[in-house]
């Protein structure tokens, strides 16, 4: 049997192909009479719209990217469900890259893997610098996520500044006075690692806390093996914190199992508390406080900012509206909240 077509359900409900199409694109103009009409036909016969044609009649393949350092980390895993739930809204395809912060994998997607198959990029860079992104002439419209790398770039990410002085604070007034940063970097840059840093130690400065360098605790990278060598790392120097303010919840967890090893009670001697709200950290011994960024905000805001700059780009809006005016360079701030759990408090709240 022949593949129902856009006339055939015109003909089954009564109307024109025109109102069929208006229908389908969900344009507002069309009654609820002959709109309720055109999706029973629909229903129906079993049409299903031909995406790749619209995609294609608009210079567009329908298809984005999501490329992200890692895709067995919790966070971009949690983050990819989300962009991809935005995007099908939208009737976008996601493809996933893993880049493995390397700089390479970056470069060819910022440049859309050289060819023509993705109308735009959502990025999360790590080893990419400003001076990439200046250097971008033809490349799909990018959206990056987390890392800041150039002031005039889309951009969306939580304030990680502000979230990290919230989380610090909130130790402090636990009555904690030695907090060890794992994760810290110098805090000059526009990472998110010297974002949390700036944070953590504006937190400090508040409290009268003398800040001391030794307190950055570095990682190679921020997996729970790492943040475990940490801690370990730490408390063979013989420091003796009285909590911990994680940059993401694997390097919590890690610290977690490093701090139960060395027969260190948490919260009682030391509380700790990271960034991200993964599932992992909701079912963890004791159960994680930590930073929640509203990741499907996150998704959403990306996505629709990505869409804005595709129909830019094509001069032809998903909407099928008129083309607005060309937006400046967008740094969108998602919100986040403290979650805290018996990792800090014995008990679990969210604030």
């Amino acid at each position: 049997m022949a593949r129902p077509r856009i006339k055939d359900v015109a003909r089954h409900a009564g109307v024109s192909e025109k109102t069929v199409s208006n229908v389908i694109n969900d344009y507002t103009h069309v009654s609820d009479r002959t709109r309720r009409l055109v999706q029973e036909s629909i229903a129906q016969l079993g049409y299903r719209v031909n995406l790749a044609g619209r995609h294609l009649r608009k210079g567009r393949t329908g298809i984005i990217a999501l490329v992200v350092p890692e895709l067995d980390v919790p966070y971009f895993a949690e983050l990819a469900r989300h962009v991809v739930r935005e995007a099908g809204e939208r009737s976008l395809t996601v493809l996933i890259h893993q880049s493995g912060a390397d700089r390479e994998h970056e470069l060819a997607a910022l440049a859309g893997f050289g060819s023509d198959f993705v109308d735009g990029v959502i990025l999360s860079p790590l080893a990419l610098t400003a001076d990439d992104l200046r250097e971008r002439a033809g490349a799909p419209p990018t959206v990056l996520l987390g890392e800041l790398l150039e002031e005039g770039a889309d951009h969306v990410a939580i304030d990680n500044e502000l979230a990290a002085r919230e989380a610090t604070a909130h130790l402090i007034a636990l009555g904690r006075r030695s907090v060890l940063a794992v994760g810290g970097r110098d805090d000059v840059g526009l990472g998110t690692a010297e974002a949390r840093t700036r944070g953590y130690r504006a937190a400090l400065d508040e409290a009268g806390i003398p800040y001391h360098p030794s307190a950055l605790l570095p990682v190679a990278s921020f997996r729970m093996s790492d943040g475990a060598a940490a801690v370990e790392a730490a408390l063979d120097r013989g420091t003796r914190p009285d909590a911990l303010l994680c940059f993401n919840d694997q390097l919590a967890l890690g610290a977690l199992r490093a701090l139960h090893e060395r027969g260190v009670r948490v919260p009682e001697e030391v509380a700790v508390i990271g960034f991200d709200d993964v599932e992992g950290g909701r079912f963890s011994v004791p159960t994680l406080s930590t930073v929640a960024p509203d990741k499907a905000a996150v998704a959403r805001t990306a996505v629709q900012l990505l869409q804005r700059r595709i129909d830019e780009a094509s001069g032809s809006p998903s909407d099928g509206g008129p083309v607005s005016e060309v937006l400046s360079p967008q740094d969108r701030v998602v919100a986040h909240r403290l979650v805290l759990r018996e990792s800090t408090e014995g008990r679990s709240r969210a604030m």
